[in-house]
């Protein structure tokens, strides 16, 4: 995988040379309302499948849901995510982060609920049984030190899985997400 050399464009909220997809479920942030933190997900959709045409679909409402039995569950559901990165670490981007995208749901960090205020929602292909590749540790990398590069108040300790900000109802990126990689991964890419 190329390194690659990602910046947040502040005024578009976009990074240039990513696909923005543009999906229609997202709002704007509350005002004055800062970004600084980074909620990381794992998806698969119908589940243990690694196809990403089917999540890109959900995330901008067009899924079709006689495409698979599993379809009909989600079919009301209006989620995405900032980002996605697929199993060989590219990314794709759904909404602007300076937008507030319906990746979160009802969830707390520190005490402070609706954390889809103030984040970045970042889904990687993969699920709660799977090991995730290689290259989408390093592509998830590289996107947080652009993030901190642009929003320096979003330190590492404000890094977490879905599971942390909604313990009982998530359990996203799951049990074989390996946070210490990750952690070791960022303190080796400079700010």
């Amino acid at each position: 995988m190329e390194i690659p050399n990602w910046g947040v464009d502040l005024e578009t909220g976009l990074i240039p040379g990513v696909t923005c997809l543009c999906s229609p479920h997202f709002d704007d942030r509350p005002v004055n309302c800062g970004i600084d933190a980074v909620v990381v997900h794992a998806i698969t959709l119908p589940p243990g499948e690694f196809q990403t045409d089917a999540i890109e679909d959900l995330f901008l409402g067009c899924l079709d849901i006689t495409a698979h039995p599993y379809y009909a569950t989600v079919k009301s559901s209006k989620v995405s995510a900032h980002f996605l990165i697929d199993r060989v670490g590219k990314l794709a981007q759904f909404v602007p982060v300076t937008r507030r995208a319906w990746h979160a749901g009802v969830s707390s960090l520190n005490d402070r609920d609706r954390v889809n205020d103030f984040s970045v929602g970042i889904e990687l292909v993969g699920s709660d049984d799977t090991e995730f590749e290689a290259k989408q540790y390093v592509a998830l990398a590289y996107l947080i030190r652009a993030l901190q590069s642009a929003y320096p108040s979003i330190s590492n300790e404000r890094i977490v899985g879905h599971s942390d900000i909604a313990p009982g109802r998530k359990t996203d990126p799951g049990p074989r997400f390996d946070w210490s990689h990750l952690r070791q991964l960022l303190a080796s890419i400079s700010v």
